[in-house]
């Protein structure tokens, strides 16, 4: 029991920290609305289910023993990122009521949310800082006396859990406070601050050492 408190304020700590995955939930919100943002989550918590079952089923361990799995995986990561914030930075700044319109007349309305999971799904089972939290971090807290994919499992999902609650507060005040963002001025700015922090967080995923 011990273990799991100690797990669960480290885990919290971790999700609370500003990252990707905030980031990508606040700037979808942002633009397309708290129902983007949510289908942002729902992504982000596939994500987190495919590297639970690889954990499960022992595939996380071998892929971070493998240097060149994990250097694609790490790779590839950094330039999604990378390839999101250019095209944030590109963004023009419009009438966000109008780039709605105009989004759901050419892209259809059920593409917007799909896209936002797409992009959850994405970045997280490309973010290496996932795979290295479920094959060094989860170990420390488990006990080997017990059944460590029942522990694993638990883990995993209050990292989940956590995960849920805390991206639901950031959309839910994000949309609340949107309504500012309908200015041209200030979603110029809001999406060259978001293209910066996407490109640097893939620079420095891709420059760190493995």
């Amino acid at each position: 029991m011990h273990e799991l408190w100690m797990f669960t304020a480290v885990a919290l700590m971790i999700v609370m920290v500003p990252g990707v995955d905030s980031l990508l939930v606040l700037k979808n919100t942002i633009v397309h609305g708290k129902k983007a943002g949510f289908f942002t989550m729902v992504g982000i918590v596939l994500a987190l289910l495919v590297w639970t079952t690889l954990a499960v089923l022992g595939l996380a361990t071998i892929i971070s023993k493998s240097m060149v799995v994990f250097l694609v995986i790490k790779y590839a990561g950094a330039a999604y990122l990378i390839y999101l914030g250019i095209q944030s930075w590109r963004a023009r700044a419009q009438n966000m009521m109008l780039q709605e319109e105009v989004t759901i007349k050419e892209n259809g309305e059920k593409n917007v949310p799909l896209s936002c999971m797409t992009q959850g799904i994405t970045t997280d089972l490309l973010n290496p800082k996932t795979l290295l939290l479920y094959v060094t971090l989860m170990p420390q807290f488990i006990q080997p006396n017990f059944n460590i994919n029942a522990q694993l499992i638990v883990l995993a999902g209050i990292l989940i859990a956590l995960s849920i609650v805390w991206l639901g507060i950031v959309i839910l005040v994000m949309n609340v406070i949107r309504k500012w963002f309908m200015k041209q001025t200030v979603q110029a700015m809001f999406n060259k601050i978001t293209g910066v922090m996407l490109v640097g967080i893939g620079v420095r995923i891709a420059s760190e050492k493995v």
